[in-house]
């Protein structure tokens, strides 16, 4: 398999990628991609779940598209016959539903295949400052066409045993994806989600966390929030729902934080 070094400065491609289902993955997704773009960054969210519900939370009916990410992974359309601008985000969006699904079979007939989604980014990658790719919650070939596309990759997680577990088989995932095709792959940061402190599980796992991954955890928390889960039902970020909320707040803290660790990492490397 060809080993290739992304172009970094033509703008940063971040997988949100968590095997366990449930941990804020989609949440994370486009709530991140919304404060990014409030920051005025240029954004682009790839739904890639066939579930399709950052799709839905971006507030595009998902049941009517006539294009989607599919079409682009495997029919040949061109991305600008799938890319959506919903009014509520103000980033772009490449759509998913359902018939990402088929993708999982039929990329198994395409010539590298691992490297199809990284090809489409390529092609566009200079046009954003961001590329934020929702995986679906499991290592399968669309997961891993992420890993392969991205630069790093945030891990959303609940501080819970379960999620201990998952994080491991994740890891393995990442470091093979890194020693066969993207060598410039890292974790970006591990995002706490449905955060309570009050819970004694979440502070012992939280400890854990800490003394494994020391700064590559996020400062930031996610709390649990009314509001962060009321907002994909109305089709909006929780930014363009209720500015004020925690979620909010803890979400446009999270676009900072990634910010100066980005300008952190331009600078070293400049200095360097």
């Amino acid at each position: 398999m060809e080993r290739f070094k992304l172009d970094i400065a033509a703008g940063k491609v971040i997988a949100i990628a968590n095997q366990k289902g449930g941990v804020g993955k989609t949440t994370t997704s486009v709530n991140l991609a919304a404060s990014l773009k409030v920051t005025r960054k240029k954004v682009l969210l790839i739904d890639l779940d066939p579930q399709g519900n950052a799709t839905t939370g971006s507030g595009i009916n998902k049941s009517t598209l006539e294009a989607s990410v599919y079409d682009l992974l495997v029919q040949g359309k061109t991305f600008d016959e799938v890319v959506q601008r919903p009014a509520e985000g103000e980033y772009d969006l490449l759509p998913a539903n359902g018939d990402l699904v088929a993708a999982e079979i039929e990329l198994i007939n395409v010539e590298n295949r691992e490297l199809r989604l990284r090809q489409i980014v390529e092609e566009v990658r200079s046009n954003y400052d961001f590329i934020v790719i929702d995986c679906p919650p499991s290592l399968n070939m669309l997961t891993i066409n992420a890993l392969v596309a991205a630069d790093g990759v945030v891990i959303p997680m609940q501080c819970e045993y379960y999620a201990l577990e998952g994080l491991s088989a994740l890891m393995d995932t990442i470091s093979a994806i890194r020693d066969r095709i993207n060598p410039d792959l890292k974790i970006e940061g591990i995002l706490r989600t449905m955060y309570d402190p009050r819970s004694k599980l979440t502070t012992e796992v939280n400890g854990q966390l800490l003394n494994y991954f020391g700064d590559t955890v996020y400062r930031t928390v996610v709390p649990r929030n009314i509001r962060l889960a009321e907002a994909p039902s109305y089709g909006k970020p929780v930014i363009k729902y209720d500015r004020q909320s925690r979620g909010a707040i803890a979400y446009l803290a999270l676009a900072g934080e990634m910010l100066r660790r980005h300008d952190e990492a331009a600078a070293a490397s400049a200095s360097g």
